[in-house]
């Protein structure tokens, strides 16, 4: 069992570093990406499902349209209809989808898609005009006849690869293949308070069979809050905050820790009042992994058609042409990848490309610039802060051999496949059994929770203040495992001159900022009271 944590912790430090080496999600993260906030990936999680009794389940969310202000009428945050949302396991390890799921959208208004009319003027001169908004009234769990639009889904299931395997259009328990979505949170006036929300949208989490698979499945599709925390802002203004714990432990308040350090604080999240469109998806571990080794690797995509030809003309539904083969533009495994792993001039490469071609990346890898950059912005001040003499702030064990294997191949026995390809997405061992909300660590397997970041990731795991403190040498210094320091034999001391410093963005997150069931992330923020 000690080596199985040790390797665990191993492959935390190591993936959080590629997984999360930044301090921020998957939001705007590429130049070619940010034309296209609808097909934009923010995060990704895969954990096993820690609601009570549904303990051989495995949840997967894919979380699209970020930075979402909760009053962005009048049209609010529509998927799109030309894209294929996928969700990908490889259960082999050949680094190719054995299992994808599609969603793709529709958008239709209300009476045979001409929407909602009023008639105004008096008699004798009186007009049907549509009106401009998506609700012209309460709507409820009970009654939605005020609603102007309906944003509904099909979802498929292809085996194999996804562009030549067996594609199956699901199901829902009612029998119908057509899944509809909740509308956004628009406000109060229309929805009533959060619990009133939320039960609306809980009518929205279907049931959906699996050929093969002995148990049904499940899948909601809508507007959450946004569960990632970031100090999003200062740290892309240069990490504009000392990025070291200023208490003597989080949350303390006694100005204890690093002077000037930053602490622990809400006001630190800039995504604390924003939303964002998730697609999620529970399925029994065993449809999962039909084959290899019960760990699976999973990512999320979506894709186009290759050619878009606007309707210069454009009415409602029939606002362009889109023809071609369908073609990747936003990717997404471990989280901040894409970010500041990736140089500016190969990230829309890496939005584009397969894991099964991720040594092209290597150099971002073996050679991470994030370090560096740190170094550069941080050196003089640490040095006059403590009266140090420190040579550099960065890691100087060259090639990263440690992130590569956490990044490109997993560790063996716990979240590497059962065939090793080189590849980037996030491993989950389906095994390791899941832990309560209540009981689970931020820090995932670094706070002794097994089932947590880097085994897949869960909403609550601190993946950024992990990642900090591993890009700058944590995995060097000794890893305590069931109270006893370790040596990984990865690196050493005099490769990390700072890799023991309680490194953070100042922006706390825990399991209990969501909720303990499916679909687990919060109920959207209303845009308005």
């Amino acid at each position: 069992m000690q080596v199985l944590k040790v390797s665990l912790i191993a492959s935390l430090v190591c993936s959080s570093f590629l997984g999360a080496n930044a301090l921020a999600s998957s939001h705007r993260e590429a130049p070619n990406i940010t034309r296209m906030p609808t097909l934009d990936s923010t995060d990704f999680y895969a954990f096993n499902s820690y609601e009570a009794g549904r303990e051989e389940y495995v949840t997967l969310i894919a979380n699209y349209i970020p930075l979402q202000d909760a009053y962005g009428g009048p049209n609010y945050y529509a998927m799109d209809p030309a894209a294929v949302y996928s969700i990908h396991i490889d259960n082999d390890g050949d680094a190719i989808e054995d299992l994808t799921f599609q969603f793709q959208f529709t958008n239709e208004l209300a009476n045979n898609n001409q929407g909602i009319a009023l008639t105004v003027g008096p008699a004798g001169n009186q007009r049907s005009v549509a009106v401009p908004l998506k609700n012209v009234g309460a709507i409820s769990a009970g009654d939605q006849s005020a609603a102007n639009v309906t944003e509904s889904y099909q979802l498929s299931l292809v085996k194999g690869a996804q562009m030549d395997g067996n594609a199956t259009v699901l199901s829902h328990s009612a029998g119908g293949t057509t899944f509809n979505k909740p509308l956004d949170y628009i406000g109060n006036k229309s929805f009533g308070d959060t619990a009133a929300y939320a039960d609306y949208a809980s009518q929205f989490v279907y049931e959906f069979a699996i050929e093969g698979c002995e148990s049904p499945a499940k899948v909601f599709v809508g507007q959450r809050k946004d569960p990632f925390v970031v100090n999003l802002g200062k740290t892309f203004d240069l990490v504009n905050y000392v990025p070291v714990e200023g208490d003597s432990a989080p949350g303390a308040g006694d100005q204890g820790g690093f002077p000037g350090g930053i602490t622990q604080s809400s006001d630190n999240d800039d995504l604390m009042d924003k939303n964002v469109t998730a697609l999620s998806i529970e399925v029994p571990k065993s449809c999962l992994t039909t084959q290899g080794n019960g760990t699976i690797g999973a990512w999320t995509t979506a894709s186009l058609p290759q050619a878009r030809i606007l309707n210069p003309n454009a009415k409602n539904g029939k606002t362009e042409v889109n023809g071609g083969a369908l073609t990747q533009v936003s990717r997404l495994g471990n989280p901040l990848v894409n970010e500041l792993v990736i140089g500016l001039k190969d990230k829309d490469t890496f939005s584009s490309a397969h894991p099964k071609d991720d040594t092209q990346f290597a150099d971002y890898v073996t050679h991470p610039s994030l370090p560096e950059l740190l170094n550069i912005l941080f050196k003089d001040a640490v040095n006059q802060t403590l009266g140090a003499n420190i040579a550099t702030l960065a890691p100087t064990n060259f090639p990263r051999t440690d992130l590569v294997t956490a990044f490109l191949t997993g560790f063996a026995g716990v979240n590497q496949l059962e065939t090793v390809t080189p590849s980037e997405m996030l491993r989950l061992n389906t095994g390791i059994p899941a832990k309560p909300q209540a009981m689970q660590s931020a820090f995932g397997v670094a706070g002794d929770d097994l089932a947590g970041f880097p085994n897949g990731r869960r909403p609550g795991d601190d993946v950024v203040d992990i990642a900090l403190r591993v890009v700058m040498g944590r995995l060097c210094y000794p890893i305590p495992v069931n109270g006893t320091d370790t040596d990984l034999g990865l690196c050493t001391k005099d490769d990390a001159s700072v890799g023991d410093v309680p490194f953070t963005d100042g922006a706390p997150i825990n399991a209990s900022m969501m909720m303990d069931h499916f679909p687990y992330l919060a109920t959207p923020l209303s845009g308005s009271k």
